[in-house]
C-alpha cells in the first residue's frame, strides 16, 4: 500500500517516458505530479491514463495566470478529468475564478506564493515587493486561502508558519523543494528532508530528480516512505 503523503515528480520529457517511469515505482506510489513541462508531451493524456486506468491520485501542476474569466474557463475544462490538485498563482482574483470553475468537482485548487527556486535577490529582479521572503509567503498565503484556495504550495520551510495561521486550519500544504539527505539540491533554494516537511505541516511533499534520476526508482521511492513511516 502506498502513502500518498509522497507526490513523485514526473519530470521527464514525455507521456510515455512517465508511464514507463510510473511502471518501474509500481505500487509503492500512489500520487504523480505532472507538470507543465509534459503538457505538450502528452501530459493531459498521461493523466488520465494514470487516473482511469491504473488507479493513481494526480496532481496537476500547471501554475494557472490569467485574467478571471480565462482562468475559469480552464479550470472548468480540466475539472472533467477527475483529477487531484491543481495549481494556480495565489493572486486572491485568480483563486476565486479557479474556484469557480472547479465547481462542483472534487478538484482541489492550491495557490502558489513564491516558487521555491526563488530567493529574495531574484524577487528584487521581478520587481517584487520589499521584505523577508517569508513574510511574503505567509501574506500571500493568508490571502488565497482567504480567497478559497483548498490550499497552498509552499517551501518546506515555510509550512510550520503557514500551518499556523488561522486560515490554514482545515487546508493542504503541499511542500516542493523536498531532498532526502545527501541528494542534490538542484535549482531548489529553500529545502527540507521529507520528515521534516511533515513534521512543520505539510501533508504532502513533492519529490522529482531524486527519485527518478537514481538508477532504481523504486528503491528511492521505498527509503523516502521508510522515513515518513514512522510520522
Amino acid at each position: 500500500m502506498s502513502d500518498d503523503r509522497l507526490i513523485v515528480a514526473l519530470d521527464v520529457p514525455n507521456a510515455l517516458e512517465g508511464l514507463a517511469l510510473a511502471e518501474k515505482l509500481g505500487d509503492a506510489v500512489g500520487f504523480y505530479k505532472i507538470g507543465l513541462g509534459m503538457l505538450t508531451g502528452g501530459g493531459l493524456a498521461l493523466a488520465n491514463e494514470l487516473k482511469t486506468e491504473h488507479g493513481k491520485r494526480i496532481f496537476l501542476d500547471m501554475k494557472l495566470f490569467d485574467i478571471g474569466a480565462t482562468v475559469e474557463a480552464a479550470v472548468r475544462g480540466l475539472a472533467q478529468f477527475d483529477l487531484d490538485f491543481l495549481t494556480v498563482h495565489g493572486d486572491p482574483h485568480v483563486v476565486r475564478a479557479a474556484k469557480e470553475g472547479a465547481g462542483g468537482s472534487d478538484l482541489k485548487i492550491l495557490a502558489v506564493t513564491i516558487l521555491t527556486s526563488l530567493d529574495r535577490a531574484d524577487l528584487d529582479a521581478a520587481l517584487i515587493m520589499p521584505g523577508d521572503l517569508p513574510e511574503l509567503v505567509r501574506m500571500r498565503a493568508a490571502r488565497a486561502l482567504e480567497a478559497g484556495a483548498d490550499g497552498v504550495i509552499a517551501s518546506p520551510q515555510e509550512a510550520a508558519m503557514i500551518r499556523a495561521l488561522p486560515e490554514a486550519e482545515g487546508k493542504l500544504i503541499v511542500t516542493p523543494g523536498v531532498r532526502p539527505a545527501g541528494a542534490a539540491l538542484g535549482d531548489q533554494k529553500r529545502v527540507a528532508t521529507p520528515a521534516q516537511a511533515i513534521r512543520d505541516g505539510a501533508d504532502h511533499i513533492v519529490v522529482g530528480r531524486p527519485i527518478w534520476q537514481t538508477p532504481d526508482p523504486r528503491a528511492a521511492a521505498e527509503a523516502v516512505l521508510s522515513e515518513l513511516s514512522g510520522l
